[in-house]
């Protein structure tokens, strides 16, 4: 059985797009059962928080089955996505965990939903949904 769980991303820039905010709004209401996401724009990334995961080419490569068991290990998380010349030193030297979604380059647009997508298959391969296969 999943609690409710609180996911915080923040993130540079704005939703802007409309392909984004759809396919964003398309997650987010598949996650509603099981995640309470609140979304942070701030003008310049600073993270308030103690314990949080960065998004990092630099960082860690987890499979899908990988971060679904990280996602389950608490029962909160806050993920930062690093700007457009990648995180301040301050807040890649604090980061609790790094993790990578690829050695590719991505927007930081593109990162929210890929990292959204994860989220949702980390639930569902918990659950033992025919979602990932």
């Amino acid at each position: 059985m999943i609690v409710m769980m609180r996911i915080k991303i923040i993130s540079p820039g704005k939703h802007k797009e409309p392909w984004l905010l759809s396919a964003l709004a398309e997650y987010e209401k598949r996650l509603t059962r099981d995640a309470k996401l609140e979304w942070v724009f701030p003008k310049e990334l600073s993270v308030k928080d103690e314990n949080y995961s960065l998004l990092d080419v630099k960082g860690k490569y987890l499979s899908s089955e990988e971060f679904s068991t990280f996602l389950m290990s608490k029962p909160g998380h806050i993920f930062v996505i690093g700007g457009p010349e990648g995180p301040p030193k301050n807040i890649s030297d604090n980061a609790s965990f790094k993790f990578s979604l690829s050695p590719l380059t991505f927007t930081h647009q593109l990162v929210r939903l890929i990292l959204l997508e994860q989220i949702y298959r980390g639930f569902e391969i918990f659950k033992g949904s025919a979602y990932h296969k």
